[in-house]
């Protein structure tokens, strides 16, 4: 991909001069390396008050618009991966990637997306979307706060990370900027801010983004299509402030997943049929999808799905944040309300591709039961009589999954916390107690049905048609290329209210010697109900299709559960100097079953618990700095427990329990190396051993399999190393960079069966500055490479 960008500092000036009385242009300051300064950031996240960064006890980092201009990523699961300890997986689209923290086995639910020090939404996942779904990265946010395992499970729920967008905030000097983003994969982007002064001690803050991306990869209609827009008014009182915020989600993002790379038979590359880097099974033949299922009253209803709709995320929220000083008691209060709707669509791999004969010879006897005597399959473009042969291609077919998702949601949270620092015989300790308590719930409805498809980009849907002796065809396996309708069904709805009370003292004893403890304790409420199914023939004689379906019975099953957790944290930092320093740091993160338990059948109920444990060295010297820090966290228990699909009735939400350890040990690295004043080498390295312990199934698993097995989809070994060269010709700043990141191997299951080998990707990009004007170009690879290291 090959992105451009030309943004204006000037803020638009018509724009200006409509909303302030002047505009004060910022005069343009050398582009800082990304990270410089970094222990002299100032950081307000998981701390009780503002904290420069080396003087925290925590791993901690902090992301500019500087750094993300350079680092130039394709979605914010790519930003966040730059980090140490993050390794994260940016193939599914814009949103809802896969983000792994170091010594977390989880794609997600462990990591807490909050907007100036509040969720936006109280839980880590909701019904298909997690955190970048309804907080993305826009001009607006002034810099990003990022903590990994430290005090994280005290000051957030479910948590082993927090990651914290300071969002811009309006004073005395009118400013902004319009940035608009032109790519050679049909992307057009237009972010812009504005921020200034409304009056006496009264400023504001308002943008956003707007964007139309055709995708990566060529799904035959657009991939992401919508914006964005946050606003805020500040109000500056003699000891404080009071801040009140808007946002509004409007978009929709297509998700990518995995493609066939290999025939299974022959193990021949299926590159010619699928282009590995821009191949998708997204279709336009899968734009008008006919959904069928029978309700509780015995009816069987029909309605049209898109699957260009993708994940349609629409969320307002809307909050106040106040912060006042009383003779040195810092008050903090927030509290935010969101509500929103995510419409999902999805077309998911299932299962291999197969020889289009053995395929069709699977149905005999389902077929010769239904129709009559068959004497021969034969293949169709789905819903004609046109005739389709396998073996004039691939000689495969497969099938897929098409997922439809409904789901509402609300979230309303407050916190509040008094902070005071007191001096003793024996040093200070800084206290802060807080409250913070949550009202919430979830609403879902969930209907998947399989297709059978040609090994394609862009598949077309394909019908199997039986035939008997003279040819004629007597009945179809499929209806209009669907292979089982409602082979899910699912729908519930839940409520949830919760509470916590929190501490922190942080103890100076003398300077530079500091020990600090936290603890939580949440308590929870949910009450929800799930409609129960069973199987039903819908009455179709003339199809296969429809003969093992789910079905609403009628039936509702209320549930209700009140689970509660204990968090923890104690650390201890010594500073020999400004520029070095040591801590360590245990913690302990109990994370409940989430509301969504109470509105699904069957579901594995467990209470995750983790210990975490680390220790960090820390290097400082103008723009240099070294952060190492050692880690070990032991999951026990850790819940596995997944969704099984079968292919025999294509359901695909049978709870399979899998209860067990993990335990990660390793150690990363944070560092940049200032060479000279136009020359930095920033990077981060994460080694590790994560490995799966003791596991038990209820249902026949073998758990012996799992034992000392690498942990799903984490790697070994990741990071990256990214040069920047920053220097000034005339009147023109001028930054070039690049950046090479390495993944090492992963598996993609439990028993360690299929591997992603290692690979490495390049990048590179230059920026230049004239006045306030900026261009920045960004050529994007779009091929990635192996790498020869063994993991």
């Amino acid at each position: 991909m090959l992105k451009s960008v030309l943004a204006t500092g000037a803020a638009l000036a018509a724009l200006a001069a409509a909303i302030t009385p002047a505009v004060a242009e910022e005069a343009p300051a050398a582009p800082p390396a990304a990270g410089e300064a970094s222990g002299d950031d100032i950081i307000v996240t998981g701390s009780t008050r503002a904290e420069r960064r080396f003087d925290v006890s925590y791993a901690v980092n902090t992301i500019s618009q500087e750094d993300v201009e350079k680092i130039a990523p394709v979605n914010f699961a790519d930003l966040i991966g730059q980090l140490p300890g993050f390794q994260t997986e940016i193939t599914g689209g814009e949103v809802q990637n896969i983000y792994r923290i170091r010594g977390l086995p989880n794609d997600g639910g462990f990591v807490s997306f909050q907007q100036d020090g509040l969720p936006l939404f109280h839980e880590n996942d909701g019904v298909f979307f997690r955190g970048d779904a309804i907080l993305k990265q826009d001009l607006m946010t002034d810099h990003v706060e990022v903590v990994r395992g430290g005090p994280a499970p005290v000051y957030a729920s479910y948590s082993g990370a927090i990651i914290n967008a300071i969002t811009v905030t309006g004073d005395e000097t009118p400013r902004g900027k319009v940035q608009v983003t032109l790519g050679d994969t049909g992307l057009y982007r237009l972010d812009a801010y504005q921020a200034g002064k409304l009056a006496k001690d009264t400023y504001y803050a308002v943008g956003g983004f707007m964007r139309y991306h055709d995708g990566y990869r060529d799904n035959g209609f657009p991939n992401d299509k919508g914006g964005q827009i946050r606003a805020n008014i500040k109000h500056v009182t003699q000891n404080g402030f009071i801040k009140l915020n808007l946002n509004y989600v409007n978009d929709h993002n297509v998700f990518y997943l995995p493609i066939p790379t290999n025939n299974p038979l022959t193990g021949a590359s299926l590159d010619r049929y699928i282009d590995y880097f821009d191949g998708t099974m997204n279709s336009p033949s899968l734009r008008n999808v006919n959904l069928k299922y029978r309700d509780g009253n015995g009816i069987v209803q029909s309605r049209n799905s898109d699957l260009s709709d993708g994940r349609h995320m629409q969320m307002v929220n809307f909050g106040a944040h106040y912060e006042g000083d009383f003779d040195g008691w810092l008050v903090t209060a927030a509290a935010g309300y969101t509500q929103g709707r995510n419409d999902f669509t999805a077309f998911y791999s299932t299962t291999n591709p197969a020889d289009g004969k053995a395929f069709a010879a699977g149905y005999l006897a389902r077929a010769t039961a239904a129709f009559g005597a068959v004497d021969h399959f034969g293949y169709t473009l789905a819903g004609t009589n046109t005739v389709y042969d396998p073996y004039a291609a691939s000689g495969l077919v497969m099938q897929g999954q098409y997922r439809d998702i409904h789901s509402k949601f609300y979230s309303g949270q407050a916190n509040l916390s008094v902070a005071r620092k007191f001096d003793t015989g024996l040093g200070t300790h800084d206290i802060k107690l807080g409250l913070y308590g949550s009202l919430y719930g979830e609403s879902s409805r969930t209907l998947y049905q399989n297709y059978l498809i040609e090994v394609a980009g862009k598949p077309r849907t394909l019908d199997l048609v039986a035939y008997n002796a003279a040819g004629t065809e007597i009945g179809r396996v499929t209806d209009n290329g669907v292979l089982n309708y409602a082979a899910t069904l699912n729908q519930g709805d839940s409520d949830a209210k919760m509470f916590a009370l929190y501490a922190n003292d942080t103890w100076e004893i003398v300077p530079g010697l500091r020990i600090d403890g936290g603890i939580r304790h949440e308590r929870y409420s949910y009450k929800g109900w799930a409609a129960l199914t069973e199987a039903a023939n819908l009455g179709d004689g003339t199809t296969l299709a429809d003969d093992s379906t789910r079905a609403f019975t009628g039936v509702i099953l209320n549930q209700k559960l009140k689970p509660s957790v204990t968090n923890w944290t104690v650390g201890a930092n010594y500073d020999f100097s400004r520029h070095i320093g040591v801590y360590g740091r245990a913690s302990h993160l109990e994370t409940p079953p989430n509301v969504q338990t109470v509105m699904s059948i069957n579901p594995t109920i467990i209470t995750t618990v983790a210990d975490q444990f680390e220790a960090g060295l820390k290097l400082s010297m103008g723009r240099s700095y070294l952060y190492v820090t050692g880690f070990y966290t032991n999951f026990d228990p850790l819940n596995a427990s997944f969704l099984a699909y079968d292919p025999t009735t294509g359901r695909n939400d049978v709870n399979v329990p899998f209860i067990g350890e993990a335990q990660v040990k390793g150690i990363e690295f944070d560092g940049a190396w200032s060479v000279t004043p136009w020359f930095t080498l920033n990077g981060a390295l994460t080694v590790s051993d994560p490995k799966y312990k003791n596991f038990e199934s209820s249902t026949g698993a073998d758990p012996e399999q799992a034992e000392g097995n690498q942990i799903v989809r984490q790697p070994k070994i990741y990071g990256n190393i990214r040069p920047s060269f920053d220097f000034t010709t005339g009147d023109t700043d001028v930054s070039v960079y690049g950046r090479y990141t390495y993944m090492g191997k992963r598996f993609v299951d439990l028993y360690n069966n299929t591997a992603l080998p290692a690979y490495g990707t390049v990048g590179a990009g230059v920026t230049l500055k004239h006045g306030t004007w900026q261009l920045q170009v960004v050529p994007r690879p779009q091929r990635s490479f192996p790498c020869p290291i063994k993991t």
